[in-house]
């Protein structure tokens, strides 16, 4: 009987562990429902909906870089340079070639990042580091320290026809951004080349025995990053129909946060795309709440801050409670040891 209640407990806190964003963002978001003022207006969600998008859409590759134990530090400084050359080349060119072209801009960028920390065997860190010096520069050489605005007819009508509410809650940029999510979450999870990110960030020793090409997986990881910052970099510049030089400096510190409050293990192989988005969702109504409580900016962050850590605290204590439960069951090592020699010998 006893055993039964110990069983059922860790199954409690197993199903609790597992839905704890959804947990969060239902406790915030009824708290902000019951308490912040007009919050519950549907121009307020709509606007909550508009500002998660570009963080969202960024989120979707950045979650894959943390599954494959990995860092782009580099995302926001893609985002500004996605903007600047679509913006800076719509006049030459139009929306209709210069959009793809800083699409493929961040793709590059990200497929230089991948090469050089799967081939050169060079740390993320560094290499991403390295990377947002970089198009820093760049992005200060094609624009002389100056932000880019349009102020033609065509440009005001696709920035109106993105911030459109044609549905409650729901702008086409907002719309683009779920139906990506929902095809990144899709394919991380039913699709096996998704499942095969997991095994590299899980373990890429294993995933290489197994015949996973864990270079190529790398890469397409970074490049994957690279394309939705720069997805959502294009589409907010379009939206504002304007590319500041910091745009994207304050989406970095957002996404990591997100990303690792929406369950994504630093360490690798633990994630998924649509808990990022409901994390992303979740601090969006945490700040939009904040704003309407008439706090400041540093209440936010503040906040934000707690959170984070509170997380990353649970994160480590329930890894210290995993290691400390093998270590009293050797014969659930013994089992992980004969896994891998399997998949080592299936690979042979």
């Amino acid at each position: 009987m006893r055993k039964l209640q110990i069983k059922d407990k860790q199954q409690l806190i197993s199903t609790i562990d597992k839905n704890r964003i959804f947990i969060l963002f239902g406790v915030i978001f009824l708290f902000m429902a019951l308490f912040a003022p007009r919050f519950m207006n549907v121009f307020n969600l709509t606007t909550i909906m508009r500002t998660m998008s570009l963080n969202a859409t960024v989120a979707i590759g950045f979650t894959l870089i943390l599954v494959i134990g990995q860092l782009d530090l580099s995302i926001g400084t893609i985002i500004t340079f996605a903007a600047v050359v679509g913006l800076g080349l719509k006049e030459s060119v139009g929306f209709g070639l210069s959009v793809p072209l800083a699409v493929a801009a961040g793709g590059v960028v990200g497929l230089i990042n991948g090469i050089l920390v799967a081939k050169a065997k060079i740390n993320s860190f560094i290499v991403t580091l390295g990377m947002m010096t970089v198009l820093q520069g760049t992005i200060y050489t094609i624009t002389g320290g100056n932000s880019i605005s349009l102020s033609t007819p065509d440009a005001f009508a696709i920035s109106d026809w993105l911030a459109e509410m044609f549905f409650p809650l729901l702008t086409p940029r907002v719309l683009i951004t779920i139906i990506l999510v929902i095809l990144a979450s899709f394919g991380m999870r039913r699709t096996r080349i998704g499942r095969n990110f997991y095994m590299v960030g899980g373990n890429s020793q294993t995933a290489w025995l197994a015949g996973i090409d864990t270079d190529r997986y790398t890469i397409a990881a970074f490049v994957i990053s690279g394309l939705t910052a720069a997805v959502g970099g294009i589409l907010f510049a379009m939206e504002s129909a304007a590319a500041t030089l910091n745009m994207g400096n304050s989406s970095l510190m957002y996404v990591i946060s997100a990303t690792i409050i929406g369950g994504t293990s630093m360490a690798g192989g633990k994630g998924g795309v649509f808990k990022t988005f409901v994390a992303v969702l979740t601090l969006e109504v945490l700040y939009n709440g904040i704003i309407l409580f008439g706090l400041g900016n540093e209440v936010k962050i503040f906040l934000a801050g707690v959170i984070l850590a509170a997380v990353i605290l649970y994160e480590a204590y329930t890894s210290y409670r995993r290691e400390k439960v093998l270590g009293q069951r050797p014969e659930l090592m013994k089992e992980l040891e004969r896994d891998r020699e399997a998949a080592a010998a299936s690979s042979s």
